[in-house]
Parts: structure tokens; C-alpha cells; sequence
């Protein structure tokens, strides 16, 4: 068994009574650390769930769509140039009647990625009501990505990725487009979040800020794929 990131702790602790001899070792996991929030926001029906199971999982959740109730989460560590961090994903009803139950999230939240279909132009036409939502429910330095899922469906596209794009640019916030369904973009857009959080709380004031606008687009350019931001 190798010895990276393992842990011995004497049973009792500092100063215990071992008068007895017993010092039994017990296990500890490698550290991991604290999670940090991150929300996915949008119409319902938008592909927030399958979305993050994903990202999660690898696997497409197919069959009858079923929606959140309220709020929904799962957990995932990933690494950033060696460094631990761990996301705590929550998934988010869209249905208007949840909202207030949505809203109490937002002040926690270190991150939001708003999602919506590309071929349903109500739920793009929405994005700036889940904007103004945003802008008056959560911290005000949140990191926030649009991103046009269900990018598989282009023969149903009613959404112009243009527009997806210059919506992103009036509210200064990086873009993509997505597919929950083949894996598109959705490992890039958690990872691009996660190394934007990574150098916020890393705070090193010779390091150059990270550009998450930047990363996307390199990121995209060297998997031949476009980029979006």
C-alpha cells in the first residue's frame, strides 16, 4: 500500500490516557477540501440534471424526463495543476413555483452556470430574468458561465449560437455551447470554473490573474472544436 496523502492517528489523540498501552492506529482519508458551492440555474427542461450527472457520472440520462424539486446535489473532486478541489454541484428546479426556494442558495453559491436550450427560445429569452435574479440574490463577485446546452440537437436549433455569444459579451460572462448528451464542453466548463475558483482563494500576487475567457478558447482550440467566449 503506498503511503501518498495517508494519515496515522493515535486512538485518543494528544495528551489521552495510554497508560494502558493501547495505541491503536486508525485510518484517515487523504485531505480534501472544503466543498465549494457551485449552481446550475435555468429553465426547466434545460438539461440541468442530465447536465451534471455527466459531468458526474459519464452517463446520459435518457427516457422520460423527470423534473427537480427543489434543490438536488452532488459532489466531485477535481484536480487543478495538483491541487484539489472539490465541487459541491447543486442542481436547481426551473420552475417558477421553486424560485424562492432557489433564491436561498444564491447567497452561498461561489459559482452559477446558467444553462438554456438551444432549441427553445423562451428558455434563452429568460436568461435575463435569471440575470436580474442573479444580480440581486447572489455574492456580487459569483463567476458566472452561459451556456447553450443540448448543442446535439442543431437540426432543432432555434437558438443562433451569435446570439448565444453576444448575450455572454453584454453581461461580460464567458459562454459555450454544450451537450449533456455527448459530453461537449461539460467537463471544460466545470473544470474552467473550478480553476477560476482555484486561483481566487490561492490569492499569489506574483502569478498572473487567470483568464477564464482565455482558457476556454485555448482549451477549444486545441480539441478542434469552436470556441465560444
Amino acid at each position: 500500500m503506498g503511503s501518498e496523502g495517508l494519515l496515522w492517528r493515535w486512538a485518543g489523540g494528544p495528551g489521552a490516557n495510554q497508560s494502558e498501552g493501547l495505541r491503536a492506529p486508525r485510518w484517515a482519508l487523504p485531505a480534501v477540501p472544503p466543498a465549494t458551492p457551485v449552481m446550475l440555474l435555468g429553465d426547466s427542461g434545460v438539461g440541468k440534471t442530465c447536465f451534471l450527472l455527466q459531468f458526474k457520472d459519464g452517463a446520459f440520462l435518457s427516457g422520460t424526463f423527470i423534473a427537480t424539486v427543489g434543490i438536488d446535489f452532488r459532489n466531485k473532486v477535481v484536480a487543478v495543476d495538483g491541487v484539489k478541489v472539490k465541487l459541491q454541484i447543486w442542481d436547481t428546479a426551473g420552475q417558477e413555483r421553486f424560485r424562492s426556494v432557489t433564491h436561498a442558495y444564491y447567497r452561498d453559491a461561489q459559482a452559477l452556470l446558467l444553462l438554456y436550450d438551444i432549441t427553445s427560445k423562451m428558455s434563452f429569452d429568460n436568461i435575463r430574468a435569471w440575470l436580474t435574479e442573479i444580480h440581486e440574490y447572489a455574492q456580487k463577485d459569483v463567476v458566472i458561465m452561459l451556456l447553450g446546452n443540448k448543442a446535439d440537437v442543431s437540426s432543432e436549433r432555434m437558438v443562433r449560437t451569435e446570439d448565444g455569444a453576444s448575450l455572454a459579451r453584454e453581461y461580460g460572462v464567458p459562454f459555450m455551447e454544450t451537450s449533456a448528451k455527448t459530453g461537449m464542453n461539460v467537463e471544460l466548463a466545470f473544470l474552467a470554473i473550478a480553476r477560476e475558483l482555484k486561483q481566487r482563494a490561492m490569492q499569489l500576487p506574483d502569478v498572473p490573474r487567470f483568464q477564464i475567457h482565455d482558457y476556454i478558447e485555448a482549451q477549444q482550440k486545441r480539441s478542434g472544436c469552436c470556441a465560444f467566449v
